[in-house]
C-alpha cells in the first residue's frame, strides 16, 4: 500500500495584476447631432455635455453625398490611426466605403502603396483571378468594407491587412463587433440602427468595445451619430444598464431542451424521470425558473418534452415497479432516437429528414448528383430563401430529364416554375419548404460542376459569402445526414455514397484534386499548381524533395513545402497503418473457432 506524504513546502505567491504589463485605455464616448459633438457624461444632467463644433470646409457637392461627416471624421485619424464604421445594412456598408474613397486626397494611395497592391494581388490570387469592383476602387486608399457577404478567405486577408496597418479603415456590420477581434482608435456607428432594429445596450457596447488598442494607443474614441428625432432614445440607451441574461433552453425549444435530454438518456447520464428533473435543476435555465416560468413549473416542462420525444418516437418509456413505492419511469432512446443524437440532427427536422430519406429509395436518381444534393441541402437555410423565380425558371429548363424527375417527384415542375416566373395565377399548391430546398440544391449542383464561388454568384445573383456559407452547411449536413444513415439499416445504400459526396462538399473541387486538398496548407489554388507540375496524389507529394517544390511551384516558401511533404507523409502513413489493421483483423483467427472451442471444451 503506499503511503502518502504531507509537504510543508508552501510556495510563495505573490498576486499579480495584468495592469502592470497592459495599461488600461481610456475610452470617451462622444455623440454627433448635426455640427456638434458632444461627450457622453454620466454626471451631466441629460447624460451629455458639449465638446466642440465639427468645423469642416464642404462643398456643395461633398454636402450632399457625406451629410453625416463621416470623410471629415475618418481623416481625422487616417491613415496613421485606424477607423471603424459601422453600417445598418451590408450594401450601406459598400456604399459608405465608396463614398469616403471618392472624396479623399491623392496623398492616400502612396501611403503603404506596394503593401496595398499586394493586397489586391492576394485577393486574386485566393479568388481564381476574381476580385470585387469595389474593393478594387477602395484598397488603394487604405479602405475596405467587411461584411458576410465576403468569402471566409477574403475576409482572413482583409482583417490581416487591417492588422498591420495596410488597410486603415473598415466599413462593416454590427457582426465584426462580436465575433471579430480588430480595434481601432476611432470607431464611428453610422446611426444608432442594426437594419431596422433600434440598437441594443449590449450592441452598442459591443461596438464601442472596437476602440482603442491595448498596448499600442493610450486613447479610444466612439462617435454615435443621430438625428434629433432619435435623440431622446439614444440617451436613454448610454444610461441604461445592460441588458439581463436569460437562459434560452426553453426558447430554442428543439435545439434546448429536448436535444438535452436526448443526449442525457443517449450518454446514460440520467434516464429516469427523478434523475432528469434532479439534472434540469442544476442549468442555468434551472437557477432562473422563478423568473422565467409564470404559467408552467420545472418539473411539468420536464414532463413535456420528454412526452413530446417519446411521441415523436425517439425515446421509449419503460415502467420501473419498486416495492411500497411509486412506480418510477426510466427511458431508453430507439434507433430512430440514437441516429438523430449520433448524426446530431435538429429535432424540427428528425422526422422530415427521416420521411425524405425513405422517400428518395424508392427511385433515387444516380444520374447526376442533384438527388444527393437535395437531401442534404440544410433544411433551416431553405426557411430563409427567396428564390429568384426567372433564373429558377431558367436554371430548371436546362436539367436532363432524369434530372426534371428529381423535381417531379418532389411536386416541383416546370410549368409551376414558368407560371411563378411571369406571375401567373397557381391552382396547384406545392411546398413552399421543398421549392426553396430545390432552389438551393440548383445552387450546390451548380457550384460543384463549376467549382468557382464567383460564377455561380453572379448566375444566382447571390452574394459569394452567402453561397460559400451554404457550401459550408451543405457539407456539415451532408456529413450529420451520413451519421443519421449509418445508425438505421434500411438506409445502407446512403453510406458510400454520402462519404463521397461529403468530400466533394467539403471541398468543392475537381475530384481529381481532392486527395490533395487533404493535405494542410493546400487550397484550391495550390492543388492545381501542384497537379499541373506532375504531384497528383499524396504518394507522389509524400515523396516530393522540398527543395525541388520550390523550384517548381510559384510563390511557395521553404517552409510551406516541408510542411506539406510532411502533412502528406503524415496522411499516407495513417492510410497504410488503417489499412494493416484492416489485414490482421481479416487475418486473426476468430475467438469462436470450432478447434478453439472443442478443445476448451475437453479441458
Amino acid at each position: 500500500m503506499l503511503k502518502t506524504y504531507k509537504s510543508s513546502f508552501k510556495p510563495n505567491i505573490i498576486p499579480v495584476s495584468l495592469d502592470q504589463y497592459v495599461p488600461k485605455v481610456e475610452l470617451k464616448e462622444y455623440l454627433k447631432i448635426n455640427d456638434a459633438i458632444y461627450e457622453v457624461d454620466s454626471k451631466a444632467e441629460n447624460g451629455m455635455t458639449f465638446s466642440r463644433l465639427l468645423n469642416c470646409q464642404y462643398s456643395n457637392t461633398l454636402k450632399k453625398m457625406d451629410p453625416d461627416h463621416l470623410v471629415a471624421l475618418a481623416t481625422e485619424v487616417i491613415p496613421n490611426y485606424s477607423c471603424l464604421v459601422f453600417c445598418p445594412t451590408k450594401k450601406n456598408c459598400e456604399n459608405v466605403a465608396e463614398m469616403i474613397c471618392r472624396f479623399l486626397s491623392k496623398q492616400y494611395l502612396k501611403h503603404r502603396e506596394k503593401e496595398k497592391h499586394e493586397v489586391i494581388k492576394n485577393l486574386k490570387n485566393i479568388s481564381s483571378g476574381n476580385l470585387c469592383p469595389i474593393l478594387n476602387r477602395t484598397i488603394p486608399f487604405g479602405v475596405a468594407y467587411h461584411h458576410s457577404g465576403l468569402t471566409s478567405d477574403e475576409r482572413k486577408l482583409l482583417e490581416e491587412a487591417y492588422s498591420t496597418g495596410v488597410l486603415c479603415l473598415f466599413t462593416c456590420t454590427s457582426t465584426l463587433a462580436a465575433g471579430v477581434n480588430l480595434p481601432a482608435r476611432r470607431v464611428i456607428l453610422r446611426a444608432p440602427y442594426v437594419a431596422k432594429e433600434f440598437l441594443r445596450r449590449s450592441q452598442y457596447k459591443q461596438m464601442i468595445g472596437r476602440a482603442g488598442r491595448a498596448g499600442i494607443d493610450s486613447i479610444g474614441e466612439s462617435i454615435l451619430i443621430l438625428q434629433e428625432k432619435d435623440k431622446q432614445q439614444v440617451l436613454e440607451l448610454i444610461s441604461r444598464p445592460l441588458e439581463n441574461c436569460y437562459s434560452h433552453l426553453v426558447q430554442e425549444f428543439t435545439k434546448g431542451i429536448q436535444t438535452l435530454f436526448l443526449s442525457l438518456i443517449g450518454l446514460k447520464i440520467a434516464t429516469n424521470l427523478d434523475d432528469i428533473y434532479h439534472f434540469m435543476c442544476g442549468t442555468f435555465f434551472g437557477v432562473q425558473q422563478k423568473i422565467l416560468l409564470q404559467e408552467k413549473s420545472l418539473w411539468d416542462i420536464t414532463i413535456e418534452s420528454l412526452r413530446y420525444l417519446t411521441e415523436k418516437g425517439l425515446l421509449q418509456k419503460d415502467t420501473i415497479d419498486k416495492p411500497k413505492e411509486e412506480i418510477q419511469y426510466s427511458f431508453h432512446i430507439t434507433k430512430l432516437g440514437r441516429a438523430s443524437f449520433k448524426g446530431t440532427i435538429d429535432l424540427a427536422y428528425c422526422d422530415i429528414l427521416y420521411r425524405d430519406l425513405k422517400k428518395g429509395l424508392e427511385g433515387l436518381v444516380l444520374e447526376s448528383l442533384l438527388h444527393l444534393i437535395y437531401l442534404t441541402t440544410p433544411y433551416d437555410m431553405a426557411s430563409h430563401c427567396d428564390p429568384d423565380w426567372m433564373i429558377y425558371f431558367r436554371q430548371f429548363s436546362q436539367l436532363s430529364p432524369a434530372e426534371q424527375n428529381v423535381a417531379a417527384r418532389l411536386g416541383v415542375s416546370e410549368n409551376f416554375i414558368g407560371k411563378k416566373a411571369s406571375g401567373q395565377p397557381i391552382k396547384k399548391k406545392v411546398d413552399k419548404d421543398i421549392v426553396n430546398r430545390l432552389y438551393l440544391s440548383f445552387v450546390l449542383y451548380t457550384l460543384l460542376k463549376e467549382t468557382n464561388i464567383w460564377s455561380v454568384s453572379e448566375k444566382f445573383n447571390m452574394p459569394r459569402g452567402y453561397i460559400q456559407s451554404l457550401l459550408t452547411g451543405a457539407a456539415s449536413f451532408s456529413s450529420c445526414v451520413l451519421h443519421f444513415c449509418e445508425e438505421l439499416e434500411e438506409f445502407w445504400v446512403y453510406r458510400a455514397l454520402l462519404v463521397e459526396l461529403t468530400k466533394k462538399l467539403t471541398y468543392c473541387v475537381k475530384a481529381e484534386l481532392i486527395p490533395l486538398m487533404e493535405v494542410t496548407g493546400v487550397l484550391e489554388g495550390r492543388a492545381k499548381q501542384l497537379y499541373n507540375a506532375g504531384y497528383k496524389s499524396l504518394t507522389h507529394l509524400a515523396n516530393a524533395n522540398p527543395e525541388v517544390l520550390i523550384r517548381t511551384i510559384d510563390h511557395l516558401s521553404r517552409r510551406q513545402a516541408k510542411q506539406m511533404v510532411s502533412s502528406a507523409k503524415m496522411l499516407l502513413h495513417e492510410k497504410a497503418e488503417a489499412l494493416q489493421e484492416e489485414v490482421e483483423e481479416l487475418l486473426r483467427l476468430p475467438s469462436d473457432f470450432p478447434s478453439i472451442a472443442a478443445s476448451s471444451e475437453k479441458a
